[in-house]
């Protein structure tokens, strides 16, 4: 229990810290467009391949059903929705907990244990405004975008995998797909994955901030961070879900 109530005030003086940096001056804009480079350039083939693997199997496990119904009609609008509200920004988050998450908290860590940021601390700079500030905001900015990559690209997956045992347009499936699909559907799904990215910088740069002083601390952060990242992603997309269920 004094572990624990231990670890809730680390937490807690860590939030304060990072969010009271929010708002003060001289923010690191060139660190904060290099991180989001470096976001967006580690996971972009990733997510291609992901988002277009994700639409073609969700295609291709569906359409039998579909068939056997006689609403085959209904598949584009189908994958649609289930991409956009849900697997587009839930498996991209997953996959930015697993590659940003524990590139962060390597980074972090490695410069803890050498001694970087005590000597960042040492020189009156702040590495909190210097260094996590603009990973978490670049974090917060490039997953939502990643997230709808990744829908796009699910789509076309989808209509490569209509195509396989049929026979649809560009055109009509595009159009199939987003008649099933209402502005309320994007907003949601574009608000967590906010929350997502969010989460996943603070983590990614909590366990990393705060690694020990031996080498293997570096190894046990990066995994720490990728883990409680991923758990906290599926946590905030249950409660997500909730609040879009309450509100419609």
């Amino acid at each position: 229990m004094r572990k624990f109530l231990v670890s809730v005030a680390d937490v807690s003086l860590f939030l304060g810290r990072v969010f009271r940096n929010f708002f003060a001056r001289g923010f690191e804009f060139r660190e904060f467009l290099r991180q989001c480079f470096e976001i967006g350039n580690k996971s972009f083939t990733l997510i291609s391949v992901t988002g277009l693997i994700i639409g073609l199997v969700l295609t291709i496990q569906s359409r039998p059903v579909l068939v056997n119904f006689g609403a085959e009609g209904l598949l584009p609008g189908m994958v649609a929705v289930s991409l956009i509200r849900e697997m587009g920004p839930v498996i991209t988050a997953l996959i930015c907990a697993g590659k940003i998450g524990s590139s962060m908290g390597a980074e972090l860590g490695s410069m803890r244990v050498t001694e970087q940021i005590d000597a960042m601390e040492v020189s009156s700079v702040n590495p909190v405004r210097f260094l996590i500030v603009p990973r978490v905001l670049a974090a917060t900015l490039m997953i939502p975008l990643l997230a709808l990559y990744a829908d796009g690209l699910g789509l076309i997956g989808s209509w490569l995998g209509a195509n396989i045992k049929g026979s649809i347009s560009w055109t009509l499936f595009i159009s199939q797909a987003f008649a099933s699909v209402s502005f309320m559907d994007f907003i949601p799904a574009v608000l967590k994955s906010f929350f997502f990215g969010t989460v996943i910088g603070l983590v990614g740069c909590y366990k990393g901030y705060n690694a020990g002083r031996g080498t293997e601390s570096v190894g046990i952060a990066a995994n720490s961070a990728v883990v409680t990242a991923s758990f906290l992603v599926i946590l905030v997309d249950l409660v997500a879900v909730q609040i879009t269920d309450l509100i419609r």
